[in-house]
């Protein structure tokens, strides 16, 4: 694993975790965390169950016992470490946003086309698509029971920047992420909701806002914020659903708010991220008098990824998408086939943000969202197999 502050906690947990929840078909070992600095790295691989530390991420491609490279980085570095791991025959778990830059992302989603002629694979971490109840709803909609989709609604509102005294990080400069809550949390609302329905995002109108244009670091430097604090668009799907979406690290009072409802002609979904264990289910197939969503809990046997947790009603957190993640991406890479999401999927969100980018800088402008490569947004996951 390359990098270790908050994703490579997460991931880190879900690495050992996840072969004692699930029977997994082959068996994760923590070989080695790569990061900037020697001591920090050292210090981290003890604390989260790394078995060696190393200061240098390249030495870690000519090691035989590394299988596989988890690139928990900021962005800026994700296409030189993936390009690097791929092309040394190492298979490749990828935290999102793919890239900083679609020009990035093409070229990682061509090294990844490259090594899976040679049986090496990468996958991008959109870890929501492994919550249990938004599995259930690309169930269901898959099923038929939305029928035609017409509405895609989705927020995802956090609050740690609205103080304008927040002090600068590397998440506020364009060059190392990118951009702001655009990449950071409209990319998981972008590949959500595409996953979802099984459509693809055609065009988009956005407005951007940066409320806070200069912040301090913590040592009382001042510092010009380079990137998004705010995103708003609309959109437009391949089959004619329209699309609301909503990203903000301002919005007072939401913490980690990420909500989703999507209305068919047959009926609706409606999640809450806050809820995780519950999904909101209208069926408008019913009589008027039994019309209304209804709460569906799970946590069943029977519903995506319970098999390896609790009985029924106790429900399961965020650290549980990470495991659910690598308990899919290892059985995909034990049946040697391509696990999902891939870096075709990454590149393609990607095409999306800079769609939304491009249309705020031209002033809400409709932007067409470039097809390229055909992306498997309609791919099944494991768990349904």
């Amino acid at each position: 694993m390359i990098g270790h502050a908050f994703m490579g906690a997460a991931h880190s947990q879900a690495w050992r975790t996840a072969p004692r929840a699930f029977d997994l078909p082959l068996s994760p070992r923590l070989s080695v965390l790569a990061g900037r600095r020697a001591d920090a790295a050292a210090a981290a691989a003890e604390r989260l169950g790394w078995e060696d530390s190393t200061d240098d991420w390249r030495s870690v491609l000519h090691r035989p016992d590394v299988q596989l490279v988890d690139i928990c980085t900021p962005g800026d570095s994700h296409a030189e470490i993936a390009i690097a791991a791929l092309d040394a025959g190492k298979h490749v778990l990828c935290e999102k946003p793919l890239a900083n830059t679609v020009e990035e992302a093409e070229a990682m989603a061509a090294a990844a086309r490259r090594a899976r002629e040679r049986g090496v694979h990468a996958m991008v971490g959109f870890n929501y698509r492994r919550v249990p109840a938004l599995a259930l709803a690309r169930r269901l909609i898959a099923e038929g029971r939305l029928g035609a989709i017409r509405h895609v609604r989705a927020a995802y509102l956090q609050d740690w920047l609205a103080d304008p005294a927040a002090p600068y990080t590397w998440r506020m400069d364009r060059e190392r992420a990118g951009s702001g809550a655009l990449g950071d949390l409209g990319a998981h609302l972008v590949d959500l909701t595409q996953y979802l329905i099984g459509d693809a995002i055609t065009e988009v109108s956005a407005r951007t806002e940066t409320f806070t244009p200069v912040r301090r670091t913590a040592d009382g430097e001042e510092r010009e914020v380079t990137v998004d604090d705010a995103v708003a668009a609309t959109a437009r799907f391949a089959g004619g659903a329209l699309g609301v979406y909503e990203a903000s690290r301002c919005a007072t009072g939401r913490k980690n708010a990420l909500r989703v409802e999507i209305s068919g002609e047959l009926g609706a979904v409606a999640f809450d991220l806050e809820s995780l264990n519950e999904l909101s289910f209208h069926d408008a197939t019913l009589p008027a008098a039994e019309a209304g969503f209804r709460r569906i809990l799970a946590t069943e046997p029977d519903h995506p990824y319970l098999e390896g947790w609790w009985p029924p009603g106790h429900g399961l957190g965020y650290e549980h998408t990470f495991s659910h993640q690598i308990r899919d991406l290892v059985t995909d890479l034990a049946k040697g086939r391509a696990p999902s999401p891939s870096f075709e999927d990454g590149l393609q969100v990607q095409r999306v943000l800079a769609a939304i980018q491009s249309s705020a800088e031209a002033g809400s402008r409709p932007t067409a969202v470039p097809t390229g490569a055909a992306s498997p947004v309609n791919q099944q996951p494991s768990h349904r197999s």
